[in-house]
């Protein structure tokens, strides 16, 4: 996967990446003896997220499946002050599901998929070094879409819609949708797709579902496999 993943501003999108992990807690660095390599230059300073997912039950209801669960990690030089630069490594899980649903006219496709994201929401001196930080909400979107095999393809002129609330985790938060284009088959096909981030448990979590618009019943199964969620699974 690369350095980044999801977001796009507008006016009615939900709190920034930046205000969202200043407010959120983090994980910061101490020169405990944890940190020493870190802080001489002798090793990485390691971060690792916990796995976030739906529950069994939400994907047995909506009729979602589990394609793949990964655990990968990302590497990054970064400058701690004075020009002096350290390597921090962050671990961090994807988890996507599919399932498939009927176009007319085109019939059964593995159109509609929900994908899961976590990565440490790490701050160092002060200072947050978590790739998705300075994302808006279309670029996350876009760069999540990139890291997902789906029969959906390319979705192209992504466009904020609107936002809502949904209670996940236990608390209040605000959900993005979009619409865009795909082509299945040769017939152009309008896409929705459905986006949160919050940080929980010193995690950064990144939400994404998507399925064609007509299908206006999937919307509602995205929220519920949304409100389903569990962290750290």
């Amino acid at each position: 996967m690369t350095a980044t993943s999801v977001r796009t501003e507008s006016s009615t999108s939900t709190t920034s990446r930046r205000s969202l992990l200043a407010a959120g807690a983090t994980a910061s660095l101490a020169l405990t003896a944890g940190c020493l390599d870190f802080a001489l230059g002798n090793g990485p300073l390691e971060f690792s997220a916990d796995r976030v997912a739906p529950h069994d039950d939400a994907l047995k209801q909506t009729g979602y499946a589990e394609e793949s669960v990964e655990e990968q990690s990302l590497e990054e030089s970064v400058d701690v002050g004075a020009g002096i630069e350290r390597e921090i490594k962050a671990g961090f899980w994807q988890s996507t599901y599919v399932k498939d649903v009927e176009l007319a006219p085109i019939g059964t496709e593995e159109a509609a998929l929900f994908t899961a994201l976590s990565m440490p929401a790490v701050e160092i001196l002060g200072r947050s070094f978590n790739p998705l930080e300075d994302l808006g909400n279309n670029e996350l979107v876009e760069r999540l879409l990139e890291e997902v095999d789906s029969e959906a393809g390319q979705i192209e002129d992504i466009e904020h819609t609107e936002s809502f609330g949904l209670n996940i985790l236990g608390d209040g938060h605000d959900v993005d949708t979009f619409v865009g284009q795909s082509t299945f088959d040769g017939e152009e096909i309008d896409i929705e797709l459905t986006l949160t981030s919050l940080v929980h448990e010193d995690d950064l979590l990144v939400l994404l579902g998507t399925h064609p618009e007509m299908l206006a019943e999937e919307s509602a199964n995205i929220e519920e496999l949304l409100e389903s969620v569990e962290h750290p699974v």
